[in-house]
């Protein structure tokens, strides 16, 4: 049976299933092929739950944990309305194959439409194929606004917090 819900961090059960599902991610080359650190394990429920503007949804298969999707609510100011942004995808490698990222895509669609949201937006590695295809079956496609100017490309700088 496939279980996909809105999780509520403070039940310890669904705390446990999102960092074992991000573990898993991280340690996946297309999460970067390292675990999560132990302060991480011990505090991303804590600090995700404290943020109302996070969105945790779990797939589960017969009551064992096998999807997660983590979105975060940000703002368009094109058009002047929220918009929810689809920051973690997971399907465990045993799951997968079975439909789980569109029904989970499905639920953080449901959200965004319930929030007012004007679009969902998502990452997705280049050479992640799979992925690509997957959320160009659920109706994504790469961002431009002008297709002269080219599709937007997603840049990150670190930063280093002092102590």
């Amino acid at each position: 049976m496939i279980e996909i819900f809105e999780a509520d961090l403070s039940m310890p059960a669904h705390a446990e299933a999102m960092v074992q599902l991000m573990d898993e991610y991280a340690l996946d080359p297309m999460g970067g092929g390292k675990g999560l650190s132990d302060y991480v394990k011990a505090n991303l429920s804590t600090e995700l739950a404290k943020r109302k503007a996070a969105h945790v949804i779990l797939a589960f298969v017969d009551a064992e944990p096998a999807g997660l999707v983590v979105c975060l609510e940000g703002f368009s100011t094109f058009a002047c309305k929220p918009l929810l942004n689809i920051h973690d995808v997971i399907v465990a490698l045993r799951y997968r194959g079975r439909g789980l990222s569109k029904l989970l895509l499905q639920k953080a669609e449901k959200i965004a439409l319930d929030l007012g949201c004007c679009k969902l937006t998502l990452e997705v590695l280049e050479g992640n194929h799979v992925a690509q295809s997957a959320y160009k079956a659920c109706g994504f496609t790469g961002y431009e606004l002008n297709p002269q100017m080219g599709k937007a490309l997603f840049w990150e700088k670190k930063l280093v917090v002092c102590q």
